[in-house]
């Protein structure tokens, strides 16, 4: 599997933009972008990413980390976490949808671009049943 496709899940628009315009300079294909958890499972499932970038605090009555649990229950799609929170209540409820990363913000584009890369290659390997985890 190439992992090239992603879907942002932010909903504040600067930071959702500002993630798209990084993320397609370093040749990825944006295939869009989500203000809340509804919206983002509904058109996840159309559009089947191979990698998802999900803000824990969304608009709506659902957050990043329920959705992220449908989507990883119904398609087993990466899901990397960004947030600007690090407590550890948040931090247990979203380690229990095994996400691919963690990354808080404000965040390095290295780190961004590093965890996304080490999320891939483990997607992958597990694909390929190369790995245990």
């Amino acid at each position: 599997m190439t992992a090239n496709r992603i879907w942002i899940v932010e909903d504040e628009a600067i930071i959702a933009l500002d993630l798209k315009k990084r993320l397609e300079t370093r040749g990825f294909v944006i295939s869009g972008i989500s203000d809340t958890g509804i919206d983002a499972i509904d058109k996840i499932r159309k559009h089947q990413p191979d990698l998802i970038l999900m803000d824990i605090t969304l608009k709506g009555d659902m957050d990043g980390i329920n959705a992220g649990e449908i989507i990883r229950s119904e398609m087993m799609i990466p899901i990397i976490y960004l947030t600007a929170y690090s407590d550890e209540q948040t931090l247990e409820r979203a380690m229990i949808t095994q996400p691919y990363g963690y990354i808080n913000k404000p965040f390095l584009e290295e780190e961004l671009f590093s965890t996304i890369t080490k999320a891939i290659r483990e997607y992958s390997m597990r694909e390929m049943g190369l790995t245990g985890i």
